[in-house]
């Protein structure tokens, strides 16, 4: 295989959601995978759509996920790379030679027809019931094309298109799929159909991979391909990221998130990557956890499905947790620096890493830590009424509670109880069950409740180690005599 290609070719025209990810994923794994290239080009010609800082976060997201380009802008306004510019606003004289070409083919011309004529036609035909096609209306006596008018590709003669496709396989489409349609438009600059063209052949990019939306404008592509005389890369569309329910493309609507908000949320980049490399893939076995690294060796176009895979938020974050469980304790610190509540921030760091030790493999998210770590720095409200929450303890008697409570206090206050060896607390835990002939769901139930008054905690053995014999005794009797 010739060196492979391949681009990532978002527009700066808001945030960068999920399906932006993952058709960033793919083309990067097939590049990396066969040791090619991965270019990073903005398409910016929608300048009524273009949003200021767009790019920047793109690049961002990009950096956040681990995926790392080639070529292309690289921050601050400058870029890497020999195939550049790699903006598309900066790459105008390239699109007018290539138009021009077609020009002195006889395969464009300029369009001096207003917007109301054009409507006209298309009211026209409408009202006829016919299909329209602009081809059968050109103006008889175009312009010379100065630049200011929009210049259209100019079929000259129709024919059926066949191609193959490296995810939906064989497709073709019949001969008016095709009609004059606009490669320049009046401000001078490229629409998608032309640019991209023109971008990835001049940048050497083999593999065009992207979302199956543009397949139906694929007979428009292959006919510029024809006329340019450029040859055909390899293609792939990837199946739509699909609604929960299953029934619909996932959209803002059904709760679609922007990758940035993901992040703030507490999401890793790793859940993230791992999460979005298997919506629509798989490698054939049972494994659901990979690393980029694992991605990249397995990764190939034959084995992403052509439907579409429906986007499961419960399944992202289950990944997100045992992503969070295999890190180490050093880096999970580092990763929750701003996730920390203003008591947790005022703990010194040796305390802050005790606690995340414990709260570790409860955490499904960053944003988890502080609910799980709060009662460690700071002693909880006695809350009664979070009893109800278990339904063991509910059926319960709050006087038959408090008594227990007052015999675990007079166990745990024992001198012989080690509360800096989690073992000791857990064998004197273990003998006030027996002792109270109580079941360990009411016993360590209440005793938990007392000490954190959270519906969720981590174990009690490292939660009254982190607490200390004295704080432990405090809460417990502030339990009972509330």
């Amino acid at each position: 295989m010739t060196n492979v290609r391949t681009r990532f070719a978002p527009s700066p025209t808001g945030y960068i959601h999920v399906g932006n990810v993952r058709s960033a994923l793919y083309p990067y794994f097939i590049a990396k995978h066969n040791h090619g290239q991965f270019i990073l080009r903005i398409e910016d010609t929608d300048r009524k759509r273009f949003v200021p800082g767009a790019e920047d976060l793109i690049i961002d997201i990009l950096k956040w996920l681990g995926i790392e380009w080639d070529e292309g802008p690289v921050g601050d306004g400058t870029e890497k790379g020999d195939h550049g510019p790699y903006h598309q606003t900066a790459r105008r004289e390239h699109y007018i030679k290539w138009a021009q070409k077609l020009i002195d083919k006889g395969m464009a011309y300029a369009d001096s027809r207003s917007s109301e004529e054009l409507e006209k036609l298309q009211a026209d035909a409408k009202a006829s019931h016919s299909l329209f096609l602009y081809r059968h209306h050109r103006p008889e006596n175009p312009p010379e094309w100065d630049g200011h008018m929009p210049l259209r590709f100019k079929v000259t003669e129709p024919v059926d298109y066949h191609w193959h496709d490296e995810v939906m396989g064989d497709l073709s489409a019949g001969r008016d799929a095709v009609d004059d349609f606009i490669i320049i438009k009046s401000d001078g600059l490229p629409t998608y159909n032309f640019a991209h063209i023109v971008d990835d052949y001049e940048m050497g990019v083999t593999h065009v991979i992207r979302g199956q939306e543009y397949i139906s404008s694929m007979p428009k592509y292959l006919a510029l391909y024809d006329a340019l005389e450029i040859p055909r890369p390899i293609f792939a569309h990837l199946p739509h990221i699909l609604a929960p329910n299953g029934h619909k493309k996932l959209g803002k609507r059904d709760g679609a998130k922007s990758v940035t908000e993901y992040r703030d949320e507490g999401y890793l980049p790793e859940a993230m990557v791992n999460f979005l490399a298997c919506l629509g893939w798989n490698d054939g076995t049972e494994q659901d956890i990979f690393t980029m690294k694992e991605l990249i060796e397995k990764f190939s176009l034959d084995r992403v499905q052509r439907s579409g895979a429906r986007f499961d938020e419960k399944r992202l974050l289950w990944l997100n947790g045992q992503w969070i469980k295999r890190l180490s304790l050093d880096d999970l610190y580092k990763r929750c620096a701003n996730f920390w509540d203003e008591n947790g921030r005022k703990a010194s760091e040796d305390q802050r890493k005790a606690v995340l030790a414990v709260v570790q493999d409860r955490m499904k998210t960053l944003a988890d830590l502080p609910s799980l770590s709060e009662y460690f720095f700071t002693r909880p409200e006695v809350n009664w009424d979070l009893i109800q929450a278990s339904k063991q303890l509910a059926k319960r008697e709050r006087s038959d509670l408090t008594s227990l409570l007052k015999k675990a206090e007079t166990k745990l206050a024992d001198e012989s109880v080690d509360f800096s060896d989690e073992e000791s607390i857990q064998n004197a835990l273990n003998e006030l069950l027996e002792e109270t002939g109580e079941k360990p769901v009411i016993m360590f139930g209440i005793i938990r409740f007392a000490l954190t008054w959270a519906r969720f905690s981590p174990g009690l053995p490292e939660t009254m180690r982190l607490l200390g014999r004295d704080e432990t005794l405090a809460r417990i009797e502030a339990a009972i005599y509330s």
